[in-house]
């Protein structure tokens, strides 16, 4: 057990060697393929690849395009927070791979097409394409800039290095990785990375375990501290996290993701098959499981270790996002190299992702924006695809927040053009159009009038026990923090009602998206019926 905690890291030569060899190892590939390949293939192979894969590097491209940095950083503070009941969105995957297996991947797979969002211009119109297309690249933008965010936080402070040279650093090596990698390579790289971020999750583990006295210890600790609530099943849709709230919705989201997301869509299209696409979709379930499970085991291993002194408490870190940081930094100061293999995996994490999301968003931008408008040669659409990479790099530094407010009118638009045969472009887009103004409204409900604490279930965190030093040998004890507290500082800003509004109470944010969907798919089938002409396909 830790006596004493530091704020602030510093990278050993250990570290540096590890960290950099990722830094450089991207870089350095992209840079050697780009000019190696420099004037050959066109558009269309650049951004989506071909269909010459099999299923397994597919599946491990899958597993680590959506398993950022986002989820090694994010899911242990929901579980140090709030208790291991996140775990279960692994019963999503698999409701959401198997949905997207069975209807929207022969639709995409047997159409052959570079980006998702021309079938809504041969099912519907010229109008329903481009709106696809405009809420895919604002919901892909405000994605990758959060996961660019990500390891720049994580370095900032297991480094001492200031935020923004550390999101500019991280951009930059973003810009030569996907200006220079297409689809094909990048694929291949992601295999690279998803060892990587599960080796640095692992790592983390198997120190905490060693620091605590064994893994049955973190268990113990954990089921004590009410970590182990697992098995909630409140019907009630306020409640953040229950059973039905994470399986359910979190069934819906990820059919979003892996059924009509540009950049897995076009992942499972490079296999040469469509059995062997299949059989990537569902070998890519073990894949994101395992993460899933390292990084909930991680969070147990980080309440175990902190149990009695909450970090954010006591002000040694300012954000929930900086405790997984703080853990490192401090359980590893005996074993140099292991700080760096875990800013490691968290780069991995953010360029497997980041590479996705742009080159998904190249392609969107080439097939749906400049191909149908402007007449240009495949030597030029190649060269416009790799910069644009360079574009939407610099773009998603201003966005801090990833919002889902898109997923299900998306959603909800494929479907009703996969599954009925007389929904026409009016309803769609009504439909689609009415979704989002209540998503917006959810969201906006949920930032504005937090949920309150008998909702989302903060559980116990304490400070008894605190014995802190740092750099600048400041010393603190239990006598000189505050008292014991019930539950953790809010993660979203403080609790509030407004008089106009009464007492606020929005649905688990984990319902946003499939309440997008059911609002969406109701008023596109009523619309169509009342207008009554038929889109055909």
């Amino acid at each position: 057990m830790l006596e004493h905690y530091v704020k602030v890291g510093s990278f050993t030569a250990a570290d540096i060697v590890i960290f950099s060899f990722v830094v450089v190892f991207s870089a350095a590939i992209g840079i050697y393929y780009g000019w190696r390949d420099r004037g050959q293939g066109n558009a269309r192979e650049f951004l989506t690849g071909s269909h010459k894969l099999n299923a397994l590097p597919v599946s491990m491209s899958l597993s680590a395009s959506f398993m950022s940095s986002v989820t090694l950083l994010s899911v242990p503070v929901e579980v140090y927070y709030y208790g291991a009941i996140f775990g279960l969105i692994s019963f999503s995957y698999l409701f959401a791979i198997m949905i997207s297996s069975e209807l929207f991947l022969p639709v995409f797979y047997r159409l052959d097409i570079a980006s998702t969002y021309e079938y809504l211009e041969l099912r519907f119109n010229k109008a329903t394409r481009l709106l696809g297309t405009v809420l895919f690249i604002f919901q892909t933008v405000l994605l990758t800039g959060v996961v660019t965010y990500a390891p720049a936080l994580a370095l900032s402070q297991v480094a001492d290095m200031n935020l923004w040279a550390a999101i500019s650093s991280t951009a930059l090596v973003c810009t030569f990785y996907c200006a220079l990698v297409g689809e094909n390579l990048s694929l291949k790289i992601n295999q690279v990375y998803i060892i990587i971020m599960f080796a640095g999750s692992l790592s983390v583990i198997i120190k905490s375990a060693i620091t605590q006295g064994g893994i049955s210890v973190i268990i113990s600790d954990s089921q004590e501290g009410g970590r182990l609530n697992i098995w909630d099943f409140d019907i009630n849709p306020m409640r953040r996290h229950t059973f039905w709230t994470v399986v359910i919705g979190g069934a819906v989201g990820w059919t979003s993701v892996y059924g009509i997301n540009q950049a897995q869509v076009q992942r499972y299209n490079a296999c040469k098959s469509m059995t062997q696409a299949r059989i990537a979709l569902y070998l890519n379930f073990f894949g994101v499981s395992a993460i899933l499970i390292s990084s909930v085991m991680a969070g147990l291993c980080a309440y175990s270790v902190l149990k009695s002194c909450d970090p954010r408490t006591v002000g040694m870190i300012s954000a929930p996002d900086q405790l997984m940081p703080f853990l490192v930094m401090n359980i590893t100061r005996s074993n140099p190299g292991l700080m760096g293999l875990f800013c490691a995996a968290v780069y991995s994490g953010s360029l497997s992702t980041v590479s996705s999301c742009i080159n998904a968003l190249a392609a969107v931008t080439v097939e749906d924006l400049i191909k149908p408008y402007i007449r240009m040669s495949e030597r030029c659409l190649a060269m416009t695809s790799k910069a644009l990479t360079v574009v939407v790099v610099s773009v998603q530094q201003l966005t801090s927040v990833i919002s889902a407010i898109t997923g299900g009118p998306l959603l909800a638009l494929f479907g009703l053009g996969i599954l009925c045969p007389f929904a026409n472009a009016k309803g769609v887009l009504s439909g689609v159009v009415v979704g989002l103004i209540l998503t917006v409204w959810l969201t906006a409900g949920e930032i504005i009038f937090p949920s309150p604490p008998e909702m989302t279930r903060p559980l116990l965190l304490t400070t008894d026990g605190c014995n802190f030093s740092s750099n600048a040998n400041l010393s603190l004890t239990s006598s000189d923090l505050p008292t014991l507290i019930s539950s953790p500082a809010p993660l979203h800003g403080s609790n509030s009602t407004n008089s106009l509004t009464g007492h606020w109470q929005s649905p688990s944010y984990l319902y946003t998206c499939t309440i997008g969907m059911i609002t969406s798919l109701i008023v596109g089938l009523i619309v169509s019926l009342l207008t009554g002409k038929v889109s055909h396909w």
